[in-house]
């Protein structure tokens, strides 16, 4: 989850660092450091918490700092000891000449520091980063060779790491290596830089290529060399990178998820863009490989992924299995990957993941890839790890989202599910083709609906307002927006730390009925269907525990004003694509609640933005 940049060049390495870790807050914000070669010696600088206190340290000492023009810097979400200045990178040898920023597991570092120790390394943090810094250090001691250093370092190594590492009696070089972490190296002139993600180096410059595992690049101003690591030399495979930098700008909102939420009207528009023409022409996925023997043939489908990607999945599972008559189950991927992977040639494997670099969903898939079965990716970030590994590509086009909670990723996840679902209904030809075509009319409307919504937020904001004191939530739904209630649940406890829980409708009377009275709040999601009488009979039920009652409506039905304290009304739509509107107003609700309470909308306690551990 951390965020890793480096700089070697001719500019000031600091004002990068910095700016590059600004834009990689997303991956956590438990502390943050730079090392910078300053007359001819490396000089850490390091604090706890927020990036800002880490500026703050810089801009005391800014005239000695800014004559440094190569670094590293990181930003840290906190996996080994806490978050503190002592474990805040970068790490350091006890010479203090080599420094090292991580991103990532060493799964063997116990025993690496207890054989390090053996032979006279002091320690001084808990991490397990500071074992890759000391035996980097007693590498180079042999062998006077950073990049070799590093290479023999990283053989005995064993995890998931991205890493950054200089050394002050090797000038102006910085040297970078992954595995089963991301990491990319900008190209400028006579300049490079490294970072964990595009958006730390894309104000700078767009020619860039990724390093995949166990590649090790070794950077100066006047040349850059890449190797595996057996040494071999390889030709880096550089690429323009699509970002347009004002993609990290609030553009005038409060906080970017509040723009983010705002996007997902257009962002409906451009994943169906290219895909869905019209409503009698058939779905266009040029990046889904899959024949139609093949589709004709698949007996079962496993959806892979976690958090928000977990429910959007939960909701393709319901579309495709009500589309296509395909058996479909959909685990998270951090129990997919610790059990027996039962799938074959004949099973779709879909992984799904806003960053791509979910690690335990790629796990997942690679496992299913191994098995023979076709592996489909959904992701933001066609760059990424996971779609490199895809058979098939579904990119969900919904741009960089920089709030730490999902949701316009969450709106393009559901709308590609919705065109997977109709793509293999086609060629199966398992549904009626009038449904068909209203689905479609439906799906190129929706952001049309959705515009409504936010043009008219005075209802979400009062009943968020009045909800705001709460210190539990519950959710109820049934059928296809169950994962819409545990979505709204999700969005209100990460940003705004509230006990919110999503349950079916009817699971209430088995045993959760019990925590009903004036003080809990039931938010029912009560969508035009089949099964709108249910969750109102449910919903009663809860009234009748004296819970306070809130219905998310497409309904204009009169009897909803006497049973529920709140109504917040959306446009009509059909059942099977209410989700895609539903989910609209709770992320308004998690929002506002979060803002009335004076949270940390973008950055909440605890959580990091790309889960690139397991």
């Amino acid at each position: 989850m951390c965020g890793i940049v480096g700089y070697v060049g001719n500019k000031k390495a600091v004002d990068i660092l910095l700016e590059g870790l600004t834009s990689l807050e997303y991956r956590g914000y438990d502390s943050s450091g730079v090392a910078l070669n300053i007359d001819n010696k490396v000089q850490l600088f390091k604090a706890a918490g927020k990036l800002q206190n880490l500026k703050d340290i810089v801009n005391k000492n800014y005239s000695e700092i800014s004559k440094s023009t190569i670094g590293i810097g990181h930003i840290r979400w906190a996996t080994h000891g806490a978050p503190t200045v002592e474990n805040a990178h970068p790490h350091s040898c006890n010479c203090g000449r080599v420094a090292v920023v991580h991103n990532g597991i060493i799964e063997n570092y116990k025993e690496l520091r207890e054989k390090l120790e053996k032979n006279g390394c002091t320690f001084r943090s808990q991490t397990d980063t500071e074992t890759v810094a000391h035996l980097v250090a007693s590498k180079f001691a042999q062998t006077q060779d950073l990049t070799e250093a590093v290479r023999l370092a990283t053989k005995e190594i064993e995890g998931a790491y991205a890493l950054c590492v200089i050394h002050q009696d090797v000038k102006n070089t910085i040297v970078a290596t992954r595995r089963n972490a991301p990491l990319l190296v900008g190209i400028g002139e006579k300049e490079y830089y490294v970072a964990s993600d595009v958006p730390a180096i894309i104000q700078y410059t767009k020619q860039a290529f990724y390093l995949d595992d166990n590649q090790i690049v070794t950077l100066t101003p006047d040349s850059m060399k890449l190797i595996d690591i057996e040494n071999n030399s390889i030709s880096p495979k550089i690429e323009t990178l699509p970002w347009e930098p004002v993609a990290l700008s609030k553009m005038g909102y409060k906080h970017f998820m509040l723009k983010e939420i705002h996007e997902q009207p257009d962002v409906v528009r451009n994943v169906l863009s290219g895909k869905l023409r019209a409503i009698d022409e058939n779905i266009t996925l040029n990046e889904v490989t899959l024949d139609k023997d093949k589709i004709k043939n698949l007996n079962r489908i496993q959806i892979v992924a976690c958090g928000t990607s977990l429910h959007a999945a939960m909701v393709g599972k319901y579309i495709i299995e009500d589309f296509c008559g395909i058996a479909v189950d959909v685990e998270p991927s951090s129990e997919y990957i610790y059990r027996k992977t039962i799938t074959d040639k004949n099973t779709l494997v879909i992984g799904v993941s806003q960053s791509g670099e979910t690690a335990d969903t790629i796990t997942a898939v690679r496992q299913a890839k191994s098995k023979g079965s076709h592996i489909l990716i959904i992701t933001n970030r066609p760059d990424s790890t996971m779609a490199r590994e895809a058979d098939s590509l579904v990119p969900v086009n919904a741009g960089i989202e920089v709030s730490v909670a999902a949701t316009k990723s969450y709106m393009a996840q559901l709308i590609s599910f919705y065109l997977i679902a109709i793509y293999i209904a086609e060629i199966k030809e398992s549904i009626d083709k009038k449904e068909l075509s209203d689905l479609k009319h439906e799906l190129i409307v929706l952001p049309q609906k959705i515009e409504k919504i936010l043009a008219h937020k005075e209802d979400i904001q009062k009943c968020s307002k009045a909800f705001s004191s709460s210190k539990d939530f519950i959710f109820i739904a049934r059928g296809i927006n169950f994962p819409t209630a545990l979505e709204g649940a999700l969005k209100l406890k990460e940003i705004s730390y509230i006990n919110a829980t999503g349950y079916t409708a009817g699971e209430l009377k088995h045993g959760p009925i019990a925590m009903l009275d004036e003080t809990m709040p039931v938010l029912s999601i009560l969508m035009s269907g089949k099964v709108y009488d249910k969750i109102l009979s449910n919903s009663e039920e809860a009234k009748a525990r004296n819970a306070r009652m809130i219905a998310l409506t497409d309904s204009v039905d009169e009897k909803l004003n006497e049973l529920f304290d709140n109504i917040i009304r959306i446009p009509e739509i059909s059942e099977i694509l209410s989700p895609a509107l539903a989910i609209v107003p709770l992320q308004l609700i998690a929002y506002y609640i979060a803002e009335f309470l004076g949270k940390d909308v973008d950055q909440p306690r605890n959580l990091a933005k790309s889960v690139t551990v397991e």
